[in-house]
Parts: structure tokens; sequence; C-alpha cells
């Protein structure tokens, strides 16, 4: 649905790959207002196509001449736009001001790193200053170390989604289309054929007491849609022993205080229990499955924007609480 940060790195790798010069162009600085957040950023290529954007249009043509310039000049650059910057035509609707650092010609091998790392699901980082752009320690959010200003990358949300019907469908069709990577698992051949029709990666769920081979790591959600809760007497204990950010099921409250018994009696701890998130969604008592794949992704997004550099400050985090 819009440019992820590995797109932007593919960018730069495939124009380097066919032998065009290209500039990184970063967001190290705001004053104000700014569509996007620190970190962000563009690439350009010497021909002037691009990748990503600070704006919705407004100044993205200025910030393309200004990476040919650099291209040209050979050197990076840091540019003021918008609020206190000399462009006086260039102003962002926002009435903010925001500094960009240009770096022509990334280091391919530090590209290629970073989109190793992140096709791995491993964290990945790039500290870019005046002498140019390297490979840094993925240790901390974005921002300023020193005279370095670091952009860290985290892996692409991922979501594991498992039930039965239109819930799982619906939500795991949409998860897709928001460009999270998306798994879905069911016992009905008829919902994995649904969202094999909608390019969904999806796999049969065997039996009850299967579990997916499946890696996972503190940028996964776990979300289950079963309307028959037998399915989750394995599955959700499996998922709470696992690395991730985000566990919810589908269920009343009080269904949900059944759930609660059955994964007391199943052994399960206190505080995994106390991070499982039921009713999920941010839109209460939802019954239709479309506006409740929307209220359940919305959850899930909100908490991995809060959540998403946490493991690099803090290897083990504790699970969240519940909502009440």
């Amino acid at each position: 649905m819009a440019t992820s940060s590995l797109d932007i790195l593919h960018f730069l790798r495939r124009r380097g790959e066919s032998g065009d010069a290209c500039v990184l162009a970063t967001l190290t600085g705001i004053e104000g207002s700014s569509p996007r957040a620190l970190g962000a950023q563009m690439a350009i290529a010497a021909n002037g196509d691009y990748a990503g954007s600070f704006s919705g249009g407004c100044i993205e043509a200025a910030v393309v001449a200004e990476a040919l310039d650099a291209l040209a000049a050979g050197a990076p650059r840091l540019v003021r736009f918008g609020l206190g910057s000399p462009y006086l035509d260039i102003r962002l609707p926002c009435g903010g001001g925001i500094d960009l650092l240009f770096a022509p010609q990334p280091d391919p091998a530090a590209i290629e790193t970073a989109i190793a790392l992140l096709s791995a699901r491993k964290p990945a980082a790039f500290a870019l200053a005046p002498a140019g752009l390297r490979l840094a320690e993925a240790s901390a959010p974005t921002g300023w170390r020193g005279d370095d200003f670091v952009v860290t990358y985290v892996p692409r949300l991922r979501i594991l989604a498992f039930g039965q019907g239109e819930e799982l469908t619906a939500a795991a069709i949409l998860a897709a289309a928001s460009g999270a990577a998306t798994a879905a698992f069911s016992p009905y051949a008829r919902d994995i054929a649904v969202l094999g029709a909608a390019a969904v990666d999806a796999a049969l769920l065997p039996y009850r007491g299967w579990r997916p081979d499946i890696g996972s790591d503190p940028w996964t959600a776990f979300l289950f849609l079963f309307h028959d809760r037998d399915w989750e007497e394995e599955l959700i204990p499996w998922a709470l022993e696992q690395s991730r950010f985000y566990v919810g099921a589908l269920g009343s409250r009080r269904t949900h205080a059944d759930r609660k018994i059955m994964l007391e009696a199943a052994g399960v701890a206190a505080e995994a229990i106390a991070s499982l998130r039921s009713p999920v969604g941010l839109i209460p008592s939802t019954r239709d499955p479309a506006t409740l794949a929307i209220s359940v992704l919305a959850e899930i997004a909100e908490q991995f924007a809060a959540d998403a550099f946490l493991p690099l400050a803090a290897p083990r985090r504790e699970p969240a609480l519940s909502k009440s």
C-alpha cells in the first residue's frame, strides 16, 4: 500500500546493479510538525526516478533536484526544507521544517547487508555522517548518536492468524494487503482456498494438537479467530511461549474468562495469561467480519508502532498487560 524501508533498499540495489548512480535522502531533524517521522527516507536515481516520500507531494520535486545536485558534487549535504529554509517558495502544508541529509552513492555492500538482515527478520542500521554511509549496530531507535545520525530498520510487521470462516479470511486478506508479512492457518479447506485465491500464504490445520513449524520473533503478532475454542487449547499456550509482541483471541469477556481458566489448568504462567488480549480490536462489540478485521489490524498496528524498537533496548521484554 505504501513504500517500505525494504522497498527503498531494494530500489538502491536494483539501480546499483544497473549501473545507475543514486542518492539516499534521510529525514534527520523536525521543527514543528512533519508528515513523516525521523528516519523516513527517499532513494533518488540519477534519472530523477525515486522511491519513498517526505510529504504528500509538495516537496518531492525539490528533494529530487537537491539530490541530483549532491550527486553531481559527490558529497553529502544537510538541507532544510520548510520552516527556516532558504527556499522561500517551498513550504510544508503543516508549517513545520525538516532537515534532510543527502548521501550520494551509498555503499552497495552496506545496502546488501541490510537487505539480507531484514530478509532474515533481523534488525539493521546505517550511520549517516559527513563522510558518508556505513553499517552500524542496530541497538537503539533511529536518532542522533553523537555526530552520526543512525537509521535503525526493524523487520516488517508479521501476523500469524489462526481461525475459521470469514473472520479469519477477512483479517488475513486485509493484513496482507496492508503490507504485513502474513500467514493464515485454518482447519477448513474452504478458507485455505479463499486465501489462496487472494494470494495469501495459508495452510491447513490438520488436527487440534498440531503446531506449525514456524520461527517467531519480537516483531510477530499471533491472532486467534476461532469460534470452536477447542482449537485454542494447544495453539494459544504454544503462542504464549513464543517470542512476539502481541497475542490476541476473538471472544467476549465471558469467553475470555473461560479461556483463562483453561490456560491456568494447562499450566500457563499467570504473567503470560495476562499478556493475552481479548476481546480484540479497537472497535467495541464488532460483529461484521470486515469491520472486525479493520479493528483488530488497527490494534496490532498500534501496538507494533509502540513496541517495534523495544527489543533493541531490552533484549528480554516482559509481556504487556491485557486491556481491561
